[in-house]
């Protein structure tokens, strides 16, 4: 397995959700509009962007994790079961923890 492919996949969308985290943040500190029905508008926005944040807020915790994986040695190893994951899984969601098997049972 190329650890260093995976690596580089997950240091680049870490980079990406801190930028995205990032402007989100920045939106939320706007000042609203006056206008009720924009201000409705505009609170449905923010639900949006706080259900993204919080996503992206998972997603990067999941990343931390691999990559602490990475560090440790045990990246691509089920942290449930111990059976290698395999490496299409790992293509598809690179910060995985768990083998196909494990993440059926959860």
């Amino acid at each position: 397995m190329d650890v260093a492919k995976y690596k580089a996949i997950l240091t680049e969308r870490q980079r990406e959700l801190h930028g995205r985290l990032h402007k989100i943040e920045e939106d939320f500190e706007q000042p609203r509009n006056p206008d009720d029905d924009d201000r409705a508008v505009e609170r449905n926005n923010d639900e949006v962007l706080e259900e993204l944040g919080e996503a992206g807020q998972k997603e990067l915790a999941a990343i931390d994790a691999a990559l602490d994986r990475i560090a440790a040695g045990t990246f691509g190893t089920c942290v449930k079961c111990g059976d290698p994951i395999a490496e299409g899984r790992l293509d598809v969601v690179p910060h995985t923890p768990f083998c196909q098997t494990c993440a059926a049972a959860i």
